[in-house]
């Protein structure tokens, strides 16, 4: 099969490296691609939302196959353009997009369905959030722009001083753009974070192996917000109660929304979860894999990854193994120093050899790299990411923590405390 990724970062890398483990893959595009990812697929220098000459390109090629990974082409439409000139694709379709695409969606929906979530409103006037606010005087208090922010549209204001900014920042400056037209305002929960991504095909959900994120900039989770620094699976907190009932009163309700509203869920449907004193909840859906989340979820993965995904477009996935091997995996991200605000580009990255270390069990991932005349530079703010498996998370955790020591480029910033709290929740 030929197949077309659309997308140019790490989380692309991972599908890319596991869709390249199945016999029926004989060649792989990925658009727009980036340098590491080169190195593993034909790059295409088409913008991964440009839906039309993404169409054009696909039909042109006669892919047999697509994956659509990046949010922006899935909330517009992408998997729907697709399907129209005879292409499947993994993703949902714009219409079940919008479970990532529009919070005040997601959160109607959950009221609507009585999925555990946290308590909120939602609001178009500027003046109307603020009295809402001070009315229930509750700090921190959290702010979410309703549209795509590129992960970066959630405000916790610690006062309400920085709920006035933050409402100024979304609504009347327009950081975000258009997705600020619209906010929601929901309390803060406590409690440990899990990421799960899950198969669907519909009607049918198969979580795969939980994980752990860790966004804040720097070390003990200070610093600004980031869009992941690294990442561990499985995650601790996340025990086989907790899970079975996740399933009971999250998973399968949400997908039995999403078919009783008449836009059926298919593709990977990612559940950020916050283990709170009161149960489960919902902090967000993503209508995608995560990223960086998925550097360590693909490796641990047994099955066939592309037989899954197109189980999942033919809705079939309730037959379908999906099967992850004991163990666990770590992955540090190598970011340019300043990042997430300003930051240089063009750094030569020494170290690797076809983007790769040679270490056993160990994969580097491309988030920002390009081939500048044939040498590998940085070219984002996250780099790299180095993801090693092992059969425990200490190991895992030492063995890409050794790993980065051999890849170097100027400014290169990484935090030393990936998975420090997973392994003291083992303790």
């Amino acid at each position: 099969m030929k197949i077309l990724v659309v997308g140019g970062g790490g989380r692309e890398h991972a599908i890319i490296r596991a869709l390249k483990k199945s016999p029926r893959c004989t060649e792989i595009w990925c658009a727009p691609g980036n340098g590491g990812i080169s190195y593993d697929a034909h790059c295409k220098a088409i913008p991964a939302t440009d839906v039309d000459a993404m169409v054009k390109f696909a039909k042109e090629e006669a892919f047999d196959y697509a994956v659509v990974a990046q949010d922006d082409p899935l909330a517009l439409g992408m998997v729907d353009a697709l399907a129209a000139v005879g292409i499947p694709a993994f993703g949902p379709d714009k219409a079940a997009a919008r479970i990532e695409a529009s919070k005040v969606f997601s959160k109607d929906l959950m009221k609507k369905y009585g999925i555990p979530t946290a308590k909120y409103e939602t609001f178009d006037n500027p003046e109307k959030v603020m009295d809402y606010i001070r009315a229930e005087g509750k700090y921190p208090v959290v702010i979410k722009a309703d549209g795509l922010a590129l992960g970066k549209g959630v405000l916790i204001c610690q006062n309400e001083q920085e709920a006035a900014d933050g409402v100024k920042e979304i609504m009347l400056d327009k950081k975000f753009g258009a997705s600020g037209n619209h906010v929601v305002v929901e309390e803060f929960l406590t409690g440990p974070e899990v990421s799960v991504l899950s198969f669907c095909d519909g009607k049918t959900v198969k979580p795969m192996v939980s994980s752990m994120d860790h966004k804040r900039a720097l070390d003990h989770d200070e610093g600004l917000n980031t869009g992941g620094m690294g990442t561990v699976a499985p995650n601790p907190y996340y025990t086989p109660e907790i899970a079975e009932r996740c399933m009971k009163e999250i998973f399968l309700p949400t997908v039995a929304a999403m078919q009783a509203e008449g836009c059926p869920f298919k593709g990977c449907l990612y559940f950020g979860l916050m283990l709170t004193p009161d149960g489960p909840k919902v902090i967000e859906y993503n209508c995608r894999f995560g990223d960086p989340e998925t550097q360590v979820v693909l490796p641990l993965l047994e099955s066939d990854l592309l037989t899954v995904m197109e189980a999942t477009t033919n809705g079939t996935l309730a037959e379908t193994e999906v099967k992850f091997r004991d163990g666990a995996a770590a992955c540090v991200i190598l970011a340019s120093g300043g990042y997430p605000v300003a930051y240089e580009k063009g750094k030569e990255i020494t170290g690797l050899t076809a983007g790769q270390l040679d270490a056993k069990g160990v994969t580097v991932y491309h988030s920002g790299t390009a081939l500048q005349n044939g040498t590998l530079v940085t070219n984002g703010g996250r780099v790299l990411g180095v993801t090693a498996t092992a059969n425990t998370l200490p190991e895992a955790l030492k063995k890409a923590y050794a790993a980065t020591e051999g890849i170097h480029f100027d400014k290169l910033h990484k935090r030393s405390d990936i998975g420090a709290r997973a392994l003291a929740a083992m303790r």
